[in-house]
């Protein structure tokens, strides 16, 4: 089955013309090994696509705060996209994933320990692209990212399988893990446009929630879409016992003794029959509105500016994606 992606982000020119920059500079940083063998998994990963995201934050803050997409911008991007990809090998590789976007993991076809070494290199490869093309500065940025995304991941280990989890902490989870790869794309768009501090930190704080807004949608498909409708497995994070923002918030005491009897053991049936259940809660609603509240918050971050058309991508950007989501619950 084709993973189904979200509507096409609204673009303008200077806009559409960048993207396929980026994916250019994506694919040269990324098989830039001597090493044909790396070259052909980091190769095959990065051409699997995906949302971009990111990477429309980085050009349309950018070209919001300057008139013009800069090429340390392009660089930028690409960047943060390869510690996306290094973290997504990664990721895979704890969770014994097989396939990602309709493409064979490093990990099932190359092994555990080749797939750590073919996520390093992405990682290394953006902090270094960042370091001599862009500024110490980014390059700095881009580390603390790596380093937050590490924490948010011990923290959902720690976590795992415990019913009694916070739903706090899963947010806190999240926002290091997911919320900072958004907000250092938002802290990149406007350091390449060479915008002040205080349009630096608000792109920043606009990309960190976004990012959490983006998160809590994708926990929230995984327990209210169907397989059919995203083309990968539902209910995934049950099965690893990462309980998730969502889950946790929907929980009675029934729903949470059967995690704490039958949590590591659950049987297709029983996710099944969870799921069901789930849904005839107000979960998919009390998330929703949580969400929303999230888009918000991020637009009102967004500097003032009359008239940006690139900005006006940024301001439509959380709910275009909140609506997508909604579209694909069951």
């Amino acid at each position: 089955m084709s993973t189904v992606k979200p509507p096409p982000t609204p673009t303008m020119p200077a806009l559409a013309a960048a993207l396929p920059r980026v994916e250019d500079e994506i694919r040269t940083l990324a098989t830039s090994s001597s090493l044909p063998v790396v070259n052909t998994f980091t190769g095959r990963i990065t051409a699997a696509g995906g949302k971009r995201l990111r990477s429309v934050l980085v050009l349309a803050g950018s070209l919001a705060v300057s008139g013009a997409v800069p090429d340390k911008a392009v660089t930028a991007a690409a960047c943060v996209e390869l510690l996306h990809a290094g973290s997504l090998v990664h990721d895979d590789l704890m969770d014994g994933a097989s396939e990602r976007r309709g493409v064979r993991t490093v990990n099932a076809d190359w092994g555990t320990g080749p797939a750590v070494l073919v996520g390093d290199f992405l990682l290394a490869r953006a902090s270094q692209a960042a370091l001599e093309r862009i500024s110490p500065f980014a390059a700095g940025r881009l580390a603390q990212a790596v380093a937050d995304l590490v924490e948010g991941q011990v923290l959902e280990v720690l976590d795992q399988h415990d019913p009694d989890r916070d739903p706090d902490a899963a947010l806190r989870s999240i926002a290091l893990k997911t919320g900072a790869l958004f907000e250092v794309a938002g802290v990149l768009a406007a350091h390449c446009a060479d915008a002040d501090e205080a349009t630096t930190a608000a792109l920043g704080r606009y990309g960190a929630l976004f990012g959490l807004l983006f998160q809590i949608l994708d926990d929230l498909l995984d327990l209210a879409s169907t397989s059919q409708r995203l083309g990968k497995p539902v209910g995934n994070d049950l099965r690893q016992g990462v309980y998730t923002f969502p889950l946790l918030r929907a929980l009675d005491d029934d729903r949470r003794d059967l995690l704490r009897r039958r949590g590591r053991e659950l049987s297709d049936a029983e996710i099944a029959a969870l799921l069901a259940d789930l849904r005839r809660t107000s979960m998919v609603a009390d998330t929703l509105a949580h969400c929303t509240s999230l888009a918000a918050r991020a637009v009102r971050e967004l500097p003032g500016s009359p008239g940006s058309e690139a900005l006006d991508i940024l301001r439509e950007l959380p709910g275009a994606y909140l609506d997508w989501a909604a579209s694909q619950i069951a």
